[in-house]
């Protein structure tokens, strides 16, 4: 396996391919591996030289963990990017390399079944599946984790030893923390993923149709869109009520609204506009929308634009929300601060929301809010390393710049938003009765700082809750010499 180093053609190619470009590497060279062989070769020659070493999939973590001056070698997955069925272990392999979308084309086409991950279809499988992972289907159908079989893992022993193994959720299975670890544990914590295997709990036999859960024959998509100008605080209050309202009566398994997933976003006035966009599926999806927008939006007595079509399954899930992703996306500075709420949140914390998304800053932003819950409730904390089963909904503050120097601003702006929406938690979303934490697969390394987390419970609590220390356990097991380590990484 060559080493592509600065005065190869790709190298400028590899440089480039990350989405946070707030964050800039400088590797001294790239590996491009095709086979779990590779990857222990590279991975043992980076610990013999003593080099960093870190492994990127579809280059979509929103902190520096890759991209990180630090970082002497990257091994980009992208060639291993095969799709099959696994007779003998009656399970879809996936090798890490392979996009979210790749990943829905291929089981749909070739299976007709659907595995419930995220909503970019360019984002890496590899570094997805690991941290949790949810997305349109959630509701209906859990994590991407809650469907993970096994893993490929290239680990490094306390010899210094690279090697291979495979652990799998089976009871008498001897490596089986080590599969726990990847249901939630979030990316480069144990060691290198090269292949999942995918199959849902339920499903044991043979046939690969059964393996996952059947993909929708359709999605019926709404989009709804008010004018910014038309809100005081009272119908901006009442709007994030009605959403949160609606989040905590419908958030249960046997909800009959599981089938359907919204997202409110609460813009900053300077874009102009508030919005709600949204998924459903099944035969009574315009009526379950119909019921959605009559107990969130009528009662404003606002106009708005409304509009609700329904496409092939496929389609949808290789360009959702097209104007979500359009071509730029991939070129932002951006800071995303992550939250999941128990409870909606309260007048005060809402009357913080107007306050920050209505002032004169001049930034671009806002928060979004996402139906949470459904099927991903119906698994108990400690059942995969994603604790966070309780939840109504997942709520980010963002913001995103172009030119480099609206970044501090930009990041003032977002940080003491945060700050202040969880001010009587001490700046952060602990888990109490009304906040759950936050989710590793949008990692936020502020939560380390105590200027921004003035709560007194550690950032560890916050995304992993008391599944800490069985984290801890597996990490001192698989890689006892922290080979594999980040900002937010598990300790030792």
């Amino acid at each position: 396996m060559e080493k592509i180093t600065s005065d190869d053609i790709r190298f400028a190619d590899l440089a480039e391919k990350r989405f946070n470009k707030r964050f800039t590497g400088k590797p001294e060279y790239f590996y491009l591996p095709e086979s779990t062989q590779d990857v222990v070769a590279a991975v043992q020659e980076a610990v013999n030289a003593q080099k960093r070493i870190v492994v990127r999939s579809g280059g979509h973590c929103l902190e520096g963990f890759v991209s990180d001056p630090s970082v002497q070698i990257l091994i980009d997955m992208s060639l291993m990017n095969g799709i099959s069925y696994d007779a003998e272990r009656s399970a879809f392999e996936v090798q890490a390399g392979a996009t979210v979308g790749e990943t829905y084309r291929r089981l749909f086409l070739g299976w007709g079944v659907v595995l419930p991950a995220g909503e970019h279809p360019n984002i890496g499988i590899g570094g997805h599946v690991l941290g949790g992972a949810f997305g349109f289907l959630c509701r209906e159908y859990g994590l991407a984790a809650d469907h993970l079989y096994a893993i490929e893992l290239v680990a490094v022993n306390a010899s210094g030893k690279a090697h291979s193994i495979i652990a799998t959720r089976e009871e008498n299975d001897p490596n089986r923390d080590l599969w726990w670890a990847h249901t939630g544990g979030g990316g480069g914590n144990f060691g290198i993923v090269t292949r999942y295997w995918l199959r849902s709990l339920r499903s044991n036999g043979s046939d690969p149709t059964t393996a996952l859960p059947q993909a929708p024959k359709s999605i019926t998509t709404f989009r709804v869109s008010w004018d910014w100008n038309n809100f005081d605080k009272t119908l901006f209050s009442q709007l994030a009520q009605n959403f949160g309202t609606w989040a905590q009566k419908n958030s249960d398994p046997e909800s009959p609204y599981k089938k359907l997933f919204s997202l409110l976003f609460l813009n900053h006035r300077n874009i102009g506009k508030l919005e709600m966009k949204g998924v459903c599926t099944g035969a009574k999806a315009l009526q379950l929308i119909d019921e959605h927008l009559a107990s969130i939006a009528d009662p404003l007595g606002l106009s708005y634009t409304r509009e609700v079509e329904e496409t092939a399954w496929l389609q949808f899930a290789l360009n959702p929300f097209p104007e979500l992703f359009q071509p730029g996306f991939d070129k932002v500075r951006t800071k995303i601060k992550d939250a999941f709420l128990r409870r909606p949140f309260t007048d005060d914390q809402i009357a913080t929301m107007y306050k920050y998304l209505s002032n004169n800053e001049p930034v671009g932003g806002g928060l979004g809010m996402a139906t949470y819950g459904g099927q991903v409730n119906a698994v108990m904390p400690g059942a995969t390393a994603s604790a966070q089963r309780d939840c109504i909904l997942d709520v980010a503050c963002n913001t995103g710049w172009g030119d480099p120097e609206d970044e501090t601003a930009s990041l003032n702006w977002v940080r003491n938003f945060y700050k202040d929406l969880f001010a009587t938690s001490g700046g952060v979303p602990v888990p109490n009765e009304q906040t759950g934490g936050c989710v590793i697969n949008h990692p936020d390394t502020d939560l380390t700082d105590p200027q921004w987390n003035q709560s007194g419970i550690p950032w560890q609590t916050l995304y992993y809750r008391d599944n800490y220390p069985r984290l801890q356990q597996v990490k001192q097991k698989w890689d006892p010499k922290n080979v594999f380590h980040h900002a937010l990484s598990i300790g030792l």
